[in-house]
């Protein structure tokens, strides 16, 4: 590839781990930093509002979570074709597939908006919204929606890097917005008494201000392999092959959030004590969840690179140490949570109600045994979908949808709070044993082929 002012990590060559490494512990740290989007709306809920906001912002999160991650899945599922196109060294295919990328990111970003705007308030009916945190709730939710395209925007800068293996230029914009989110949270709901809604705003501002500074960022470095006039429009082929993988991967991600809308609606039902305690629990998940998240899109990037690079061994040999690497965070995970898990509920929603705390911990104890399954869950799902085998990650997210429906049907209201808590843990458990069916029988083939 030509010499160019920004950084790029050929993946193909060199000391495998390390590079994946290298590549994934920026990634991580922007991940924390993504988080704390999240976590300090939580947390100056709490802190300002009471339990009561906590619970408001909580009881939609999977709503918020379903049109954005169908967003995100759609548009790595573009990064992938970037990713092996540099793999390949195939440079007048890349400019097209991130022209492409950005024409199709802007027709996703109008339609899920408006839908998303239009049908809120009958998507928190169906969810068993507690009228209590309703107006609440769709305060927070409609600025989320209506701030769409700032996410929409970061997510497709920082695919593109990731595409180039530059992990790390995101993290430096991340990390500005993140503080700017926590000063404007701050002056929103503290000072200005904005509600939740002023939560909403801060997060909203953050992203987008993270979302100009990376585009501006890879405008400027990655000038030569950026899109002429010409690259922006739709080509059939190309637009077929990016909404096969991005749609494949988009389709993985939303039908797991469908799930857990279904799951959501049904612990909404349980009231506001178990709406708070789920959402924080869920925080702390979601925190201690972003180094297996951060290997999983390294070896995304470093499989994409190498299957474009037809480096089939190479693959085959890394897989088995991303694997290792999973397993290992996984269970250090638990450990924190047994040890300090009732303490970080505490700081983090600085709520004294003890049945909150309860039943979160208790949920963070039976989810935590798990998380190596889950490693291995993360990392397989993206391996495969690096390498063009669409059908069996779709499908494992099938199994999640069919788990969490028959869960909230069945389970939850026969167990309460303890069938909310056991559902995705006996989840990670069946789709990890269907996906490493599928590689020893099918992708280890074509691997060795």
């Amino acid at each position: 590839m030509p010499n160019r002012k920004g950084t790029v990590l050929d993946m193909t060559q060199g000391n495998a781990v390390r590079k994946i490494l290298a590549f994934a512990i920026p990634l991580f740290i922007g991940n924390i930093f993504q988080q704390i989007y999240s976590m300090v709306d939580t947390m100056v809920a709490g802190y300002c509002l009471g339990d009561q906001a906590i619970a408001a912002i909580g009881a939609t999160s999977s709503l918020y979570g379903l049109i954005i991650n169908l967003a995100w899945g759609l548009n790595s599922g573009f990064a992938l074709i970037v990713t092996q196109a540099f793999g390949g060294h195939e440079k007048e295919k890349i400019r097209r597939s991130i022209g492409h990328m950005m024409v199709l990111d802007g027709i996703i970003t109008a339609v899920l908006t408006i839908l998303a705007l239009t049908l809120l308030p009958t998507l928190m009916r169906l969810m068993n919204t507690p009228e209590s945190i309703f107006d609440q709730a769709y305060s927070y939710m409609v600025i989320i929606f209506g701030g769409m395209a700032a996410t929409i925007c970061y997510s497709m800068f920082a695919g593109i890097l990731r595409a180039f293996g530059n992990s790390k230029t995101p993290l430096y914009f991340l990390i500005f917005s993140s503080l700017l989110n926590v000063a404007l949270d701050l002056l929103f709901v503290a000072v200005f008494h904005m509600g939740v809604g002023g939560a909403a705003l801060a997060t909203v501002t953050a992203q987008a201000v993270s979302g100009i500074l990376t585009g501006i960022y890879v405008y400027r470095n990655y000038r030569d392999m950026m899109p002429a006039r010409e690259d922006f429009r739709l080509e059939k082929g190309l637009t077929k092959e990016m909404l096969a993988t991005g749609g494949a991967m988009g389709f993985m991600y939303s039908l797991v959030d469908i799930g857990s809308v279904v799951f959501q609606g049904a612990a909404n039902v349980l009231g506001e004590t178990y709406i708070a305690a789920h959402t924080a629990a869920r925080r702390i998940i979601n925190i201690l969840m972003q180094p297996m998240s951060s290997m999983m899109n390294a070896a995304g990037t470093f499989v994409g690179q190498n299957w474009g690079a037809k480096q089939k061994q190479r693959i085959r040999d890394t897989l088995k140490s991303i694997m290792g690497i999973q397993i290992a965070w996984g269970l250090f995970s638990c450990l924190i949570v047994y040890l300090f898990g009732r303490a970080i509920i505490l700081f983090t929603t600085g709520t004294h109600n003890g049945e909150v705390l309860d039943n979160a911990v208790m949920s963070l104890r039976i989810h935590f045994p798990f998380f190596p399954v889950l490693g291995v869950l993360l990392a397989m799902r993206v391996s495969m979908q690096s390498m063009g085998q669409k059908t069996a990650p779709v499908f494992s997210s099938v199994i999640e949808l069919l788990m969490k429906i028959v869960f909230a049907l069945w389970l939850i209201p026969s167990l309460g709070f303890t069938g909310v808590c056991v559902t995705e843990p006996v989840t990670w458990v069946i789709m990890t044993i269907f996906l490493m069916t599928v590689y020893m029988v099918k992708t280890r083939k074509m691997l060795t082929e």
